[in-house]
């Protein structure tokens, strides 16, 4: 059977909330619930056409367990007679989504699908599914992993050791991070892509209030202040860099949800969608399950072979500033022109929604091309256990 071109329709998102901030009054269904009814709704888009709604999550307990994406779906009021699920690859987890949804459409399994994200890090704390109660980790795991157990912090410290990445070169991307995220703020970059939303209330009830911007870019931050702050580990394995990892060089935790409309090119013609963006490759790659953050490189390699392209060919990449080292050490092997490099600012500045993130870089993305006239985007994000997703989309529209 002839594979079927899988296109992005429409691509949207909440503003992105700091922790304990503007989203906290909203239950993560609801809130991707909010951005699900969003998609359909400025589409004029018939639900009952849906074939599949997956999303994204991480951290899926508490008030984001039992399919959040479907308890979202139905949050919404939406048909029950569409299916819905939810996928986790940590990090990655709506990216791996969207390649789930291109993929069931160039097979012919979908005409149109929904891939969407959410996390709500305020309500449901992360890794509390991993630390809570009984640990995920069983022998045969730590017997594999010789026993060895890392923070996050402690692997970001690894990389820029490793990399020889110094504190100084890290803060000065956190800050470049800001200054794109404010500029590009600034210039009303993000409201295409941002649907506005009114707040919660502690009792979750719904105010006046209304968010459209996102709260985590820091118009006066500097590289004294990052200099500043704490180092976010105490030890040093190589004895020759201080510890380098932040909060100010790390991505801040956040709560936000988004959403992407996608299907074959017979469909959305038929349906008369617009045709914004084609899906060009996906590939997913695993290295170290200890030095988890690793996985980007390996895979953008995988990515450029599989595909015949090259880090030049790219207009926009996107490499999620889950911390500073990761980035910089991506940068180190593959020398990306700077400002194709996260060129509206990353999760340094703007929020990493952990399940939501994939979905959200790649509407990010789509926008910027077609705002500046490019053709292809890249990109890729560390993920828990040591994987990483690669994306490429070419824009159509």
């Amino acid at each position: 059977m002839e594979l079927r071109e899988a296109v992005i329709c429409d691509a949207l998102r909440t503003p992105v909330g700091k922790r304990n901030g503007r989203l906290s009054g909203w239950h993560p269904a609801d809130l991707l619930g909010f951005a699900l009814n969003e998609l359909v709704t400025r589409n004029d888009l018939d639900p009952e056409l849906v074939d599949d709604v997956i999303g994204g999550n991480v951290t899926q307990c508490a008030e984001q367990g039992c399919n959040v994406t479907r308890n979202g779906w139905v949050s919404a009021g939406l048909p029950w007679t569409v299916p819905a699920t939810t996928v986790d690859r940590q990090c990655g987890s709506s990216q791996q989504a969207a390649h789930f949804a291109a993929q069931g459409v160039m097979c012919g399994s979908y005409d149109l699908v929904i891939a969407c994200g959410v996390e709500s890090m305020t309500r449901v704390p992360m890794s509390i599914n991993a630390w809570g109660g009984e640990s995920p980790f069983g022998p045969g795991f730590l017997a594999a992993c010789d026993g060895q157990l890392k923070t996050q912090f402690e692997v970001a410290q690894h990389i820029a050791d490793e990399w020889k990445i110094t504190r100084e070169e890290m803060d000065a991307f956190a800050l470049e991070s800001h200054r794109k995220a404010v500029q590009a703020a600034e210039a009303g970059a993000f409201e295409r892509e941002i649907v506005p939303i009114r707040i919660r209330d502690a009792e979750m009830q719904l105010t006046d209030e209304v968010m459209v911007a996102d709260e985590g870019p820091r118009p006066d931050t500097s590289m004294e202040k990052l200099a500043a702050l704490p180092s976010a580990v105490d030890w040093d394995e190589s004895g020759t860099l201080a510890p380098a990892i932040t909060a100010g060089n790390s991505s801040q935790m956040s709560d936000g949800a988004s959403a992407m409309l996608i299907a074959s090119r017979d469909t959305a013609q038929r349906l008369g969608l617009p045709i914004r963006a084609r899906f060009v490759h996906f590939t997913v790659a695993a290295e170290d399950a200890v030095w988890v953050l690793t996985a980007p490189n390996r895979c953008t390699r995988k990515a450029l072979s599989r595909s015949g392209m090259s880090i030049d060919d790219f207009d926009c990449i996107e490499i999620n500033e889950a911390f500073a080292s990761v980035v910089l050490a991506w940068q180190r092997e593959f020398c990306a022109e700077a400002d194709k490099l996260n060129p509206r600012g990353g999760g340094i500045a703007l929020g990493h929604p952990l399940g939501a993130t994939g979905v959200k870089l790649l509407t990010t993305m789509l926008h910027y091309l077609e705002d500046t006239g490019g053709r292809y985007g890249f990109q890729t994000m560390c993920e828990g256990g040591g994987q990483a997703n690669a994306t490429i989309i070419e824009r159509l529209g």
